[in-house]
């Protein structure tokens, strides 16, 4: 079975638990701050994925590190620790994060611009795409290029909205160029 497929399998069956329990937010919150200290700890994923260390001292090492998280989300990283997937336990967070954003009718978005945007800028930016992809927001996550000379790109999953100054000049020179020719 691909990785994919079994870091689904974990995502699906926390995501139904929290929405039976009610408990989806916290969740989501509990899952980004493990993420947030699992993916800048590099030792911290060896000493997991190290296969001599024992499962009881790695499931002894999540709960010192973690035992603040609620029983289902430790209890799910248990699992996956018993059963040696260690390497999916990213993959399976980010799927839990999609999986209740589509719930919430909500999609990630990058937005690239070539200065910060406002809260207001996002706010508004939301709005229009939001409609265009059909959610009901966007979680926004903004980067600044200064290669974009102005305007922004948005990008929605696999979908990319360019209006910046630099796609236009390109635009503008394969026309002149095929004019030419």
């Amino acid at each position: 079975m691909s990785k994919n497929a079994v870091s689904n399998r974990y995502a699906v069956a926390l995501f139904e638990l929290a929405t039976e329990k009610g408990k989806l937010d916290q969740l989501e919150q509990e899952l980004r701050a493990f993420k947030d200290v699992y993916s800048q700890n590099k030792n911290f994923q060896q000493f997991l994925k190290y296969p001599k260390i024992s499962v009881a001292k790695k499931k002894e090492l999540l709960k010192e590190a973690f035992g603040e998280l609620s029983a289902e989300a430790l209890n799910t990283l248990y699992v996956i620790v018993d059963r040696n997937r260690e390497e999916i336990i990213i993959d399976m967070i980010e799927e839990f994060f999609a999986l209740a954003n589509e719930k919430r009718g909500i999609a990630e978005a990058t937005i690239y611009s070539v200065k910060e945007l406002s809260a207001d800028e996002e706010k508004a930016l939301s709005e229009v795409f939001a409609k265009r992809v059909g959610k009901q927001t966007l979680n926004i996550t903004n980067v600044i290029d200064k290669e974009l000379i102005g305007g922004i790109k948005v990008q929605i999953g696999n979908r990319i909205f360019d209006g910046s100054v630099s796609n236009k000049l390109k635009k503008i020179q394969r026309q002149l160029v095929s004019a030419q020719g």
